[in-house]
């Protein structure tokens, strides 16, 4: 049992040595994308703050709850909008805005243009997710729209929804951490029970007495 153990462990190291780093990656390039955001953020809001003006954040990230735009953006997903004028969106583009749906009000959506009109200098969309058979029951006011979708980072709400739960944290960090850990301090303790058995072996040897003939 113990000889099949030490067979199969330097495999079961290496997938949870592999598992480990991609989620330090992961965590990492998220980590990079929001503190651009929150540095693009504050920098925006002080530049809206000496003109008075309130607007949207100039950069915004939203993870996806929802089927709605099916495949092209999926469940967890995570989105990054930027903040365009009205003239800048265009059929096609998918756009995060904020619904006056008396059904589901104050909800963020993310759904594709499909048609654009301009009424009394204020722009006015029909917008539809990809997944859902029809348009979207309300036109969206260029007001509304928060931004512009320009990038999607594929599963990122995984973690984020994993490592809500004490259970997922537990399974995803401390698990293999501790597995790694300990493997580490079993073979350091076989390095120095070795070192030490080396020494004995040494300390057993004898060295015979040099003997000389008289001439």
């Amino acid at each position: 049992m113990v000889q099949t153990v030490k067979k199969i462990w330097p495999d079961v190291k290496w997938l949870l040595n592999y598992m480990a780093s991609i989620l330090l990656y992961t965590i990492l390039i998220l980590l990079l994308v929001l503190g651009i955001i929150f540095i693009a953020y504050i920098l925006d809001a002080k530049k809206n703050a000496s003109s008075g003006e309130y607007k949207p954040p100039l950069y915004n990230a939203y993870i996806i709850v929802s089927q709605s735009m099916t495949p092209v953006i999926k469940v967890n997903d995570a989105i990054i909008t930027k903040r365009v004028e009205g003239k800048e969106i265009n059929v096609g583009d998918v756009v995060t805005y904020l619904s006056e749906n008396p059904e589901y009000p104050g909800i963020m959506i993310t759904h594709r243009v499909i048609e654009k009109n301009q009424v009394d200098g204020e722009y006015y969309y029909v917008t539809k997710g990809d997944y859902n058979q029809v348009s979207d029951p309300l036109t969206v006011k260029e007001s509304q729209v928060y931004g512009k979708v320009v990038m999607r980072i594929p599963k990122i709400g995984f973690i984020q929804v994993i490592l809500s739960n004490y259970i997922g944290w537990v399974a995803l960090i401390v698990v293999p951490a501790l597995a790694i850990v300990s493997y580490d301090i079993v073979k350091l303790f076989e390095k120095i029970k070795n070192h030490k058995r080396s020494e004995r072996r040494k300390n057993k040897i004898v060295v015979p007495d040099m003997v000389t003939n008289n001439i």
